[in-house]
Parts: structure tokens; C-alpha cells; sequence
């Protein structure tokens, strides 16, 4: 395990025990080097992977503040598989695997998603869990020119474990887009809505492959008071 991952694991654990609580500062990054016995930019590793995680909030000047977590705090910028979000925020959860199929895009699929027309995709409908409760629902399609052998027990832990370290796909980068939408009659059959829920927060996203060539479009939609969205900005200089 390299240096900033033990910093990393050690700051989530301390964080999740109470030992920084939220809404404090963390030490500082010099008082980090002197704990960890390690470089600043080893400490500011980690520190990044904490904030976009949404776990810490970094101010320039001020430092690090750990971020209340009523809500789960799922980062808008950073392209991070569900799994990897849970086992960095510590929240327990399963996934129920509603749809595993093949289909061939048509017309409306295509216009969503870029996908070619006629081309043949995996269709995945999935929900999550999460205290007791289904909170997300996860619908991906996946071409199946990428994965032409994908079973429903291959994505069972995890889609993107499986096509990273199974496939050895690159995946680059996403697209997305995130609504407020309209509860819709899936949203009520699989989600465990409060009663006067009238609105999912919709994420919706390209995904290209290092080549820049798509090959996965997803669509997850959240109970609205159980997730906070967050994104780091930087202004640029003009």
C-alpha cells in the first residue's frame, strides 16, 4: 500500500470515529507531514482523494474542515463507480440487480445515449440500499462490442471492477448531466420514497473509454433528501 493510501484510510477512520468530528478543522498539511512522517505533497494525496470523495472540505488559507455527513455526499466531478464511493465513505449498503439484458439501440436509445443505431447494448437496471432503504436507481447501458461476454454474475460485486480489471478497459472520462425530475412510476416501484416525495435528483452520464470512444450510458436517480452533490472548482485566471 503506497504512503498517501495509509494516510488516507488512517484520516477516514479517525474521521468516522469522531477523533476529527464534523463541521473541525484537520490538522494541518505541516502538521500532517510531522505525524505521517511523510512529504507535503504525499499528505495533499490524500487530502484531494478525502475531498473529492466529499468527505473534507479544503479552503486555501484556512484548511481542511470535515463535512457533516446527515447526507451522503456523492462528488459531481469525479468519475467513481458506486462501490469505490461506499468503500471510501464507509456507509453500508447491498445492490439488487433488477434488469440484466441484451438489446439492440433504437431510434430514442441512440439519441440518448450516442450510441449507434442497431448497435447491440447490455441493459442493467440496479438499486441500492443504503440504511435499510432503496435510495438509488441505477439504469446503464453497456455496449456489448466492449463486453460480449458479460454475465450478470461478472458485475454482481461491481461494473466497473469488472470491466477495468477483468476487460482491462481504460475508462477516461464522463459527461454528465444531473435534473430534478418528476417521481415517475419506476421511481415508486423500486425506491422507498418518503410520502410526499414528488422529485429524484437525476444523474446522467456519457462515459468514454481513453480513445475517447463512448461506450456506456447511465442514468441514476436519487431520493432528494438522502445525498448532498458536491464539486471542487477552481477559478481560472483570465
Amino acid at each position: 500500500m503506497k504512503k498517501y493510501e495509509i494516510i488516507l484510510r488512517d484520516l477516514e477512520k479517525k474521521i468516522i470515529e469522531g477523533t476529527y468530528p464534523e463541521n473541525e478543522l484537520l490538522p494541518s498539511e505541516n502538521q500532517l507531514t510531522e505525524i505521517y512522517q511523510t512529504s507535503r505533497a504525499t499528505v495533499r494525496q490524500a487530502l484531494k482523494i478525502l475531498e473529492e470523495s466529499g468527505i473534507i472540505q479544503r479552503r486555501h488559507g484556512f484548511g481542511s474542515i470535515v463535512i457533516p455527513r446527515e447526507r451522503l455526499m456523492f462528488p459531481i466531478s469525479g468519475l467513481i463507480s458506486f462501490k469505490e464511493l461506499k468503500d471510501s465513505l464507509n456507509f453500508v449498503s447491498t445492490t439488487e440487480i433488477l434488469t440484466f439484458e441484451k438489446i439492440t439501440v433504437d431510434k430514442q436509445l441512440s439519441e440518448l445515449s450516442f450510441f449507434e443505431e442497431g448497435a447491440q447494448a447490455f441493459h442493467i437496471l440496479r438499486r441500492r440500499n443504503i440504511d435499510n432503504s432503496f435510495v438509488i436507481l441505477d439504469r446503464d447501458y453497456i455496449l456489448a462490442s466492449i463486453a460480449p461476454n458479460m454475465t450478470e454474475d461478472m458485475i454482481q460485486t461491481s461494473l466497473y471492477a469488472y470491466l477495468e480489471q477483468q476487460l482491462n478497459l481504460d475508462i477516461s472520462y464522463a459527461q454528465k448531466e444531473i435534473t430534478i425530475d418528476f417521481v415517475n412510476t419506476e421511481d415508486k416501484d423500486y425506491l422507498d420514497l418518503n410520502p410526499k416525495d414528488r422529485h429524484v435528483v437525476s444523474v446522467r452520464s456519457h462515459v468514454y473509454l481513453s480513445d475517447n470512444s463512448i461506450f456506456q450510458y447511465t442514468e441514476s436517480r436519487h431520493q432528494v433528501d438522502k445525498f448532498r452533490f458536491t464539486e471542487f472548482s477552481r477559478r481560472q485566471k483570465h
